[in-house]
């Protein structure tokens, strides 16, 4: 069993929102909404998913831009937004997704999500990185 088939089974198993296989081989699930782990883990240490193999439920431009910057190698979603394929595609990050979506939908399930909405024309992905994890 590889790495992303790995942890792709234990977001699955655990119902997890975010599993990540560190390049130290340490495994860990998370249960955050959105994408606060994925802030958390990079506000605690910018360096820690360098080589990182993870598996999300979601992965919008905003995930996709910030998951890139850090430095991942593979990422696996249940639901990927149109989006975010070409940031991942144009940085030689290795995808694979189970549900195509135009975009990542708001909570409230009424429209865009709001981050998605801001991003989705900005270029510049150190720009989404700098202002989402020092907002």
């Amino acid at each position: 069993m590889t790495k992303l088939e790995e942890v792709k089974e234990i977001l699955h198993q655990k119902n997890a929102s975010l599993v990540v296989a560190y390049e130290n081989g340490e495994i860990k699930e998370y249960y955050q909404d959105r994408i606060k782990d994925i802030k958390d883990i990079l506000k605690e240490n910018k360096n820690a998913l360098k080589g990182a193999i993870i598996a999300d439920k979601v992965i919008g431009k905003v995930a996709g831009s910030i998951l890139t910057v850090a430095g991942v190698k593979e990422i696996y979603a249940d639901v990927i937004s149109e989006y975010a394929i070409p940031v991942l595609e144009e940085n030689h990050i290795k995808y694979e997704y189970k549900e195509k979506a135009k975009y990542i939908i708001n909570q409230t399930k009424t429209g865009m999500c709001p981050m998605e909405n801001k991003y989705k024309d900005e270029v510049d992905i150190h720009k989404i990185y700098s202002e989402m994890i020092n907002a």
